[in-house]
């Protein structure tokens, strides 16, 4: 697929950037836009990348759903939802390797719940998290009803759907929604250090912590065992475990493949 809204790079060190390039329309979701997105999350493994980096082009991560483009308000409101919106936070979340959101400026709407589908959320100070939905008459979306009270619990997350308020940085730290805040002029070289140790890592064992971590939430401690035990094997598999085991007994430090 061409990208004509969204620019993916890849490093050296298995980190792939993918940057929404919208700036003129603070990087609004289009159907078109969530389509390139959800192809370069799909393929990104594909391309040899060890951690997704998720960031904005200018100055704002995203304003949610382009409300613009479409020529008139849809009949039903949910299609999009079921034909771009889901699939890529779905492909988000199936994702084998970290994820990184880095926040410039606002995260909007459906812009605000495809950042927290991030493992780690880095956002600048001036950053703000907004659920936007209900200011024009619609309920949060793109999973941001599974997400948020998990994150931050029923009343905060209430708080925010419900009363459709900005939440800074500093807030947002401290309510946990997010992982840290930087100065803005630190955003992109914090996100790109944070991603690249998380792409240097031992991959396998990084997708099973991302995997397990999201489905103990809606199981109960035995299940979560039995699925401790069936990762730990694969996890011992790999010849990331035993080059880190050869290099503790040597006292070095690790080098891991990402297999």
């Amino acid at each position: 697929m061409e990208y004509k809204h969204i620019r993916v790079e890849l490093s050296p060190a298995g980190v792939m950037t993918l940057t929404l390039d919208r700036p003129e329309r603070l990087n609004a979701l289009s159907a078109a836009t969530l389509d390139e997105m959800r192809d370069a999350v799909e393929g990104a493994v594909g391309r040899g990348a060890r951690c997704l980096l998720i960031t904005g082009e200018g100055r704002g991560f995203s304003s949610g759903a382009d409300l613009l483009t479409g020529g008139g308000l849809p009949e039903d409101a949910g299609e999009a939802l079921e034909k771009h919106f889901n699939p890529l936070v779905l492909a988000l979340f199936e994702l084998p390797i970290p994820v990184v959101a880095a926040v410039n400026g606002p995260a909007a709407g459906a812009g605000c719940s495809i950042a927290l589908c991030a493992d780690f959320v880095i956002a600048g100070r001036s950053a703000y998290f907004l659920q936007a939905f209900v200011n024009i008459g619609l309920i949060p979306d793109a999973g941001a009803t599974w997400l948020l009270p998990r994150l931050v619990g029923r009343a905060r997350a209430i708080e925010m759907m419900m009363l459709g308020e900005r939440i800074g940085a500093e807030q947002a730290a401290a309510w946990g929604l997010i992982s840290r805040v930087v100065e803005d002029e630190h955003l992109a070289l914090e996100s790109v250090a944070l991603a690249t140790r998380l792409a240097q890592g031992p991959t396998v064992a990084l997708g099973l912590i991302r995997k397990l971590a999201r489905e103990s939430q809606s199981v109960d401690l035995v299940q979560a065992l039995a699925a401790e035990r069936i990762g730990q094997r694969e996890a011992g598999w790999t010849d990331d475990f035993k080059a880190a085991v050869a290099a503790f007994l040597e006292k070095r430090p690790p080098s891991f493949a990402g297999r």
